[in-house]
């Protein structure tokens, strides 16, 4: 179970640090041909949902690997899958159903990082 965590955390940790390094470095206009929702939100909102993604990573991995508190790294899975869960209802309401195939899947990866890390 140890390999399968360390194999879904390893794999949202790529994402979630390219995608929130993305929005806490990047200009707004350097951001939207990937994310067109940028257009609509403030920018400090933007580098806070960056910051969460990467702090959400910390969560996933430091917990387990110091032996320190590893219930939180279940209460960052479940943040990671609640803000997922809000990105897709965002990009719903949007109308843009097709970026949402992506969300699904960091939904499940989240879910089953949660699931995983139960048993620390």
């Amino acid at each position: 179970m140890e390999i399968a965590y360390w194999i879904v955390t390893a794999l949202l940790a790529v994402f979630y640090l390219y995608s929130g390094g993305k929005k806490v470095a990047q200009r707004r206009e350097q951001q939207v041909p990937m994310m067109g929702w940028v257009d609509t939100a403030p920018m400090w909102l933007v580098r806070l949902i960056g910051g969460v993604e990467i702090l959400g990573i910390a969560g996933l991995v430091l917990p387990p690997l110091t032996g320190i508190a590893p219930v939180l790294a279940l209460s960052a899975a479940i943040g990671l899958l609640v803000l997922q869960v809000l990105a897709a209802a965002l990009h719903l309401s949007r109308g843009e159903v097709r970026n949402t195939g992506l969300n699904l899947a960091l939904i499940a990866l989240a879910g089953a990082a949660a699931w995983l890390a139960t048993t620390w």
